[in-house]
């Protein structure tokens, strides 16, 4: 689903961007940039302690293979909850130069304004991709744990719903997160999953601890919102074991750098 592009370092979602050419969707890798040390090389986060003006080389850079200019770009704060926000052309460049203009509180975006790209971070949590062809509506969430449960899918489907979106239209994809195998979790976030999913979602390994699939589990939230599975795509990329192509918070010790999403069209 996710097809690597060696030449500029970044991942695409190929079949989304075959049915809609303008469309421009995927993720970034770590590699191409010209970040230092930990965050070696292509790291696209403001919120780490990484030098400014190395980040922004590095999304200019990206923002020329997409040919949308960072000042088009949108970028919620990402507080790991499930808030959702509706932006066009008024919001563009929020986010895109520095953290503080970054929407409030906001770990969703959505739009169908051309010439503006929805964008959020990742290094280990979920990023989540929506795509109507018919309304020509796109999205993008970032879902950790929290979000996850707190069911920030369901609130992008809820949303899509109210602008006009028919369920069987709308296709969804999982991107490179944590996988199962590498994803530990303890008595606490279990409790805080909803008892119908747990048995598909939780392995336990004793002690109280448990492998947590955060792909499945947004999987489930998405078909009981109405998602057709078929609908659905999963990449089988893990952020913690494919170290040579991703930063990854906890194999990294909270010490990385982060990837980014994006959606949006190019004009």
């Amino acid at each position: 689903m996710f097809r690597h592009n060696d030449d500029v370092k970044l991942l695409f979602i190929d079949k989304w961007m075959e049915i809609e050419p303008s469309l421009r969707v995927g993720f970034t890798t770590k590699n191409g940039g010209v970040s230092r040390g930990d965050f070696s090389t292509n790291n696209l986060g403001l919120h780490v302690s990484d030098n400014p003006q190395d980040v922004l080389t590095n999304r200019n850079v990206l923002s020329s293979h997409l040919t949308i200019p960072l000042e088009k770009w949108i970028a919620g704060e990402q507080v790991h909850k499930n808030s959702v926000q509706i932006v066009d052309f008024k919001d563009a460049g929020k986010g895109s130069t520095s953290v503080d203009s970054a929407l409030k509180e906001i770990d969703g975006l959505i739009t169908n304004s051309k010439g503006i790209l929805c964008t959020a971070f990742f290094a280990d949590c979920v990023p989540l991709y929506f795509f109507d062809p018919v309304t020509g509506y796109i999205g993008i969430a970032h879902a950790g744990w929290k979000g996850t449960v707190g069911k920030i899918a369901e609130e992008m489907v809820r949303n899509f719903k109210e602008l006009g979106s028919k369920l069987d239209d709308l296709f969804v994809a999982i991107g490179p997160c944590i996988s199962k195998d590498n994803y530990e979790v303890d008595e606490y976030v279990k409790d805080q999953i909803q008892e119908e999913y747990r048995t598909q979602v939780l392995t336990p390994l004793g002690n109280k601890h448990y492998l947590l699939d955060l792909k499945q589990l947004n999987v489930e939230i998405l078909v009981q919102s109405g998602v057709f599975r078929s609908n659905i795509d999963i990449t089988n990329y893990c952020t913690f074991r494919d170290k040579e192509l991703f930063f990854s918070h906890r194999r990294d010790n909270g010490k990385t750098g982060r990837m980014l999403g994006f959606i949006g069209y190019s004009r």
